[in-house]
């Protein structure tokens, strides 16, 4: 593990972008860039441009380690290359960007009110492609929607029991059970999701590390213990289908949890759009994501 890395996400500012839609999402994420699916014809063609789009923020000046901690990779990303280098060994070497990939594989049928991860069959090969990419962490998504006690904790188990063979492969876990911000008893969710979070951290043999990637709380500050968790390196948020204003503005109410926003990011960028209007308007939406950030 890059120790240099892992102080990095643990007490620097800024935060972290999640540049990983995978498959189902990216025709959604180029729609929402400017680019339909008239424009490819099969998903390597739409793999090649939604790397273009990423490897635009990449490359922009706009996206500086001044503001930005680490970016979350798709693992068709993590496999291609910025200007002849792998994308994470540009991340960090050229932006001093701490690099992280998806690897869970979509979303179970909804039971018990809440969708688990579908298996992970080849979990440990990519987690071994992984660190041969010099890939710091991973993130894996689950999502809640009701407030049910067994759906949840079955959840929470489930990321962490995965979390753990990550973090024995060198690579630190980011586990995001995410709470659909739709919900209609969203904040008895947190409630539940909270306590059985606790219980595993508790469990945790006392040098295993794992990051939090949650939705933005009901109640500000609900999240402050599991920031100061020894077990936890850094507590992020998703955006969760908040528009960019909304999601900071609910965000800088709670102190110490930093940004993980993907459509909040991209928000407003285009692919026509000329380098200087697409620069200019990416530097806005990321100091205005630090400043919510850094609270």
């Amino acid at each position: 593990m890059n120790v240099e890395q892992l102080n990095r996400m643990n007490s620097g500012k800024g935060f972290i972008a999640a540049l990983d839609q995978s498959g189902g999402s990216t025709p959604k994420a180029l729609s929402q860039y400017g680019v339909e699916e008239s424009s490819y014809t099969n998903d390597e063609e739409m793999y090649t441009l939604v790397h273009e789009m990423r490897t635009r923020i990449i490359k922009s000046p706009a996206f500086d380690s001044q503001y930005i901690l680490g970016a979350i990779l798709f693992e068709n990303t993590m496999d291609r290359k910025i200007d002849g280098e792998w994308t994470a060994d540009y991340l960090w070497e050229k932006k001093k960007i701490v690099p992280f990939l998806k690897v869970d594989k979509g979303l179970a049928d909804l039971s018990n009110g809440v969708q688990l991860m579908k298996p992970i069959s080849n979990l440990d090969e990519l987690l071994t492609r992984a660190v041969d990419r010099n890939v710091f962490g991973t993130k894996m998504r689950s999502v809640i929607k009701e407030a049910n006690a067994v759906g949840i904790r079955e959840i929470v188990e489930q990321q962490f029991k995965v979390g753990k063979q990550i973090f024995a492969k060198g690579l630190i876990p980011i586990i995001e059970p995410e709470v659909d911000i739709y919900s209609a008893d969203k904040k008895k969710s947190e409630e539940i999701l909270k306590e059985e979070i606790q219980k595993q951290l508790n469990a945790l043999d006392k040098d295993v590390k794992v990051m939090l990637k949650l939705s933005i709380p009901t109640v500000n500050d609900f999240y402050s213990e599991l920031i100061s968790d020894p077990h936890v390196v850094r507590v992020v948020a998703l955006s969760g289908g908040y528009g960019q204003e909304e999601a900071n503005e609910k965000l800088s109410q709670n102190h110490g949890l930093i940004a993980s926003f993907s459509r909040a990011l991209s928000e407003g960028l285009f692919a026509n759009q000329s380098d200087a209007v697409f620069n200019t308007k990416l530097e806005k939406t990321i100091k205005e994501i630090y400043e919510a950030s850094i609270t």
